[in-house]
């Protein structure tokens, strides 16, 4: 669909009825009039327009106490797609999705390192370019392109100011590929669209307040108020990763001392076994200490108890901060759950303000390794049901 098409489709009107639709369905006109607060010939000629974009359509006849049964009304949820990539920092994955998040197609490339721009872009299109390719679907079906992106984000200008574990700078991720494919592309922090993702797909209800934090290469939180992501002043919000825990501590990719991103990160996490576990072999990875503390090791267990501890406190400073609703984990660490959490969950009752505070709720995602893709789907529905969704 190209990006003028997608921009004529949005509407505050439009979107209301349409996203009433998506969370309530099967509805009538009639209902969503009176939910919506919309008179019932606005409704009506709105529901025409959508039904004409093939947006939204009818079902058989609804329940009726006494006259004729109304005609009930569904989001048409494979009339359109949404192509969604993770991108970075080791590998580029991509997803076609049909409007309710369900993957139709994938595609993955590793990034070998070190990395130009162009050749990071590159990869990009030729990832969109192999699920155009497998799919065979009509691109004006194709509402836009949504991409997760680590470090920081221009979300205005669709840039990559900042992919520190890349060491790439200003990388024009928008324009190049709304140039290239011309339809439209946003581009958004990785760890902000999973928690958009987690806001849009992860059955998690009406919360309203919610923060998701990414651990695995990195770490970094996205911060969801009233359906709506957070980004700050200057866009940098949820950059939980560089919260400093320690001003003596090791030196993060960001260029500061003792951030929590050194400690908790999943080559942190190795680095610290290194340096703790006497007999610990060199070049253990993360993925091998949480293996290891399965198998029984009590060294690696107690280290990912630790691990834990850290995160735990980490977490507490956000709920005083913020105090969310939720708290949704995710991430590669967040694997070794069975041994992190109750370490996590402690911590917090122990350091919590107030009893009520302790008793934030904390879980990991049920979207998996899928988190972050669907966030970048959701960069676009979110648009297209909620045109007002970015705040400041």
């Amino acid at each position: 669909m190209q990006r003028g098409t997608f921009q004529l489709m949005k509407s505050v009107n439009k979107s209301i009825i349409l996203n009433k639709i998506r969370t309530s369905e099967p509805i009538s006109r009639a209902q969503i009039a009176k939910e919506t607060r919309l008179t019932p010939p606005t409704v009506s000629s709105i529901v025409k327009e959508l039904m004409e974009q093939e947006l939204v359509r009818e079902s058989t006849l609804g329940h009726s106490s006494g006259g004729r049964k109304p005609t009930m009304l569904h989001i048409n949820t494979d009339a359109f797609y949404v192509i969604g990539v993770d991108a970075g920092p080791e590998t580029v994955e991509g997803v076609l999705t049909d409007l309710t998040g369900k993957i139709l197609y994938r595609t993955s490339n590793l990034l070998e390192k070190p990395i130009t721009n162009e050749q990071f872009l590159s990869i990009l299109k030729e990832n969109i370019y192999t699920i155009l390719d497998l799919s065979q679907i009509n691109q004006d079906k194709i509402i836009g392109i949504g991409i997760a992106m680590h470090g920081v984000v221009d979300i205005i200008s669709g840039t990559s100011l900042i992919a520190p574990l890349l060491n790439l700078r200003n990388i024009p991720i928008k324009e190049v590929l709304e140039e290239e494919f011309n339809l439209t592309v946003n581009v958004e922090n990785d760890a902000r669209a999973m928690a958009l993702g987690e806001s849009w797909f992860g059955g998690h209800g009406d919360v309203d307040s919610m923060v998701a934090v990414n651990i695995g290469h990195g770490v970094g939180a996205g911060i969801v108020i009233d359906g709506r992501l957070y980004h700050g002043a200057q866009g940098i919000a949820g950059e939980f990763g560089h919260m400093s825990i320690d001003l003596n501590g090791d030196l993060c990719e960001c260029g500061n001392l003792g951030c929590l991103q050194t400690f908790v990160s999943g080559s942190a996490i190795a680095e610290r076994a290194a340096k703790q576990i006497k007999d610990s072999e060199s070049g253990v990875t993360g993925k091998e200490v949480f293996e290891l503390a399965q198998r029984g090791n009590q060294a690696y267990i107690d280290l990912l108890h630790e691990t834990g501890k850290i995160i735990g406190i980490g977490l507490t400073n956000l709920i005083h901060l913020i105090n969310p609703s939720e708290i949704v984990l995710g991430g590669g660490v967040m694997k070794s759950e069975k041994l992190i959490m109750p370490a996590i969950m402690e911590t917090i009752k122990r350091r919590a303000l107030t009893m009520e505070a302790s008793k934030t709720r904390v879980s990991v995602t049920e979207l998996g390794d899928e988190a972050t893709l669907l966030g970048a789907v959701s960069l676009l529905l979110v648009e297209l049901f909620d045109p007002v969704s970015k705040i400041g």
